[in-house]
């Protein structure tokens, strides 16, 4: 297994279309929505810049969620860092043979990927890690392969 860098960083906001509207400005980023059915199960919505690594997340109105929470007990900000790395089931491995726990994970087929990720990607999955276990960090772990 190897580390392949910082992938990119998850911001919480409030309001995600200021927070577009900011980085879009500031940076340049171009924005792409992700996967709905899935963010909306978490109880937020995301907004993916693949060309500035940052991904807005925001809590859904009458939904409850760990952004939600955060924002509330924190405020906005930097709230994850995704990691990329080779192998991702051998990092996997390793964390659970450490107790580290994860919270949530994604496997993406190659159809969801071309709908949701305009089809950039040949393999995309994450395992999100339980901040209690991991030193408060909450960090993701993401095997996410250009095309």
């Amino acid at each position: 297994m190897k580390p392949l860098g910082v992938n990119r960083v998850t911001i919480a906001v409030k309001d995600i279309d200021k927070g577009k509207e900011l980085y879009s400005e500031l940076l340049g980023a171009t924005f792409h929505s992700a996967n709905e059915v899935d963010a909306t199960a978490l109880g937020v919505e995301v907004a993916m810049s693949w060309d500035a690594g940052i991904e807005l997340v925001s809590p859904l109105p009458d939904h409850d969620s760990f952004v939600k929470h955060i924002i509330e007990t924190s405020g906005e900000g930097v709230i994850g860092v995704v990691f990329a790395v080779d192998d991702i089931d051998e990092v996997h491995k390793v964390a659970e043979k450490r107790g580290i726990k994860a919270w949530h994970s994604i496997d993406y087929s190659q159809e969801d990927i071309d709908k949701h990720f305009q089809g950039r990607f040949k393999k995309y999955k994450e395992y999100m890690y339980d901040p209690s276990t991991t030193y408060g960090a909450g960090p993701v772990v993401g095997q996410i392969e250009p095309k």
